[in-house]
């Protein structure tokens, strides 16, 4: 009996183990993505929705924290209370974090803000393509490229008529693309790179 709880024990320890290492690999594996991610974007890249923030201050286990950025843009952090993250940059976010920290924190207050996951890097492809769909964002990619992902331009789609909606501030803009002309080496302009938010409609 004692032998057999041993060797339960054992199996319980290494499924434990074995849970644990996958968990922090596919943590270890977002964050290179994020930093990768990041390298693309640049030192400018704009915080979003649904991305993943990690805040710590150093020596001070109850200041750190990691926190999503919720769909208003908003997060939450000890002795502070909500903040806009969404559209500051990291230098920006950690500037102002450090500003309303230091009024609580006494001296040597050392902060790191950095992303953990990109998620808000979105477009979406819809309509008359053959995989429609959300695509995260992993680099900086042109509306070709994008067609591209979603598996092209089904037989039923109007490839002169594709549009690309765009929200910039509070107006809304309409871009059109002829998907025949672009790949026939005309129109190249029109090829433009796709922002955060960008839906690439295919009638």
């Amino acid at each position: 009996m004692k032998r057999y709880l041993a060797v339960s024990f054992l199996i319980f320890l290494a499924a434990s183990t074995s849970g644990w290492a996958a968990e922090s690999e596919k943590a270890g594996t977002a964050a290179a993505l994020a930093a990768k991610q990041l390298e693309t974007f640049g030192p400018q890249y704009r915080i979003g929705p649904g991305d993943q923030l990690g805040i710590e201050v150093w020596k001070d286990p109850s200041l750190t924290r990691e926190v999503v950025v919720l769909p208003d843009g908003k997060i939450t952090f000890p002795l502070i209370g909500e903040l806009v993250a969404g559209g500051k940059t990291v230098g920006q976010l950690k500037i102002e974090i450090e500003g309303k920290l230091s009024r609580y924190v006494e001296r040597n207050l050392v902060l790191t803000v950095e992303v953990r996951e990109l998620n808000s890097m979105q477009v979406y492809v819809l309509g008359h393509v053959k995989s429609p769909g959300r695509m995260i964002l992993t680099s900086n990619i042109n509306v070709l490229q994008a067609l591209a992902l979603a598996g092209g331009p089904d037989s039923f789609a109007s490839r002169s008529k594709i549009r690309i909606l765009r929200q910039e501030g509070e107006k809304n803009l309409i871009i059109p693309f002829d998907y025949d002309e672009v790949t026939a080496g005309k129109n190249l302009e029109t090829n433009i790179l796709l922002r955060r938010g960008d839906v690439v409609f295919v009638p």
